[in-house]
């Protein structure tokens, strides 16, 4: 069972085109989430949930980028790279938000519910983008013309 641990995942990396895949979705949240944060707060409203959405589109990269490189070193350095990475992570958007605080654009209550919602929502809106097959491991494929008119 060692041996199976220490032998690099071959094949495409999937996570790549997923957290891809969601920045793409995330402009759209984005737009909502600023719009929303306009309305209530004006130009800090705005500065403050772009910058939160920004931080949200580099975490998912980072992990995406993170869980690609350790694959092709071996599972057991996969399953590392993601603990210790999310746990990196978390603290690059704690230092993040403990940089900007007392910045005079910040609206921390906003800043802390852009962050939340914008992680959930694009988490629960890939999940329908998603193909959770060994198939086809990543993004669903996309359907073949001939298929949809049948």
């Amino acid at each position: 069972m060692a041996e199976r641990t220490r032998t690099p995942v071959a094949g495409p990396a999937p996570e790549l085109d997923v957290a891809w895949d969601l920045a793409r979705h995330a402009l759209p949240v984005a737009l909502i989430l600023i719009a929303v944060s306009a309305l209530g707060w004006q130009v800090d409203g705005v500065l403050t949930s772009t910058f939160a959405v920004g931080v949200v589109v580099l975490n998912f990269l980072a992990a995406a980028a993170l869980m690609a490189w350790a694959a092709r070193i071996s599972l057991a350095m996969l399953m590392a790279a993601v603990l210790i990475g999310f746990a990196v992570r978390m603290g690059i958007i704690l230092f993040a938000l403990f940089a900007v605080r007392d910045e005079s654009w910040v609206i921390m209550p906003l800043l802390g519910f852009t962050l939340l919602t914008a992680h959930l929502g694009l988490l629960f809106w890939e999940m329908r983008h998603l193909s959770l097959t060994l198939a086809f491991p990543g993004l669903k494929p996309a359907p073949n013309k001939e298929t949809r008119s049948a």
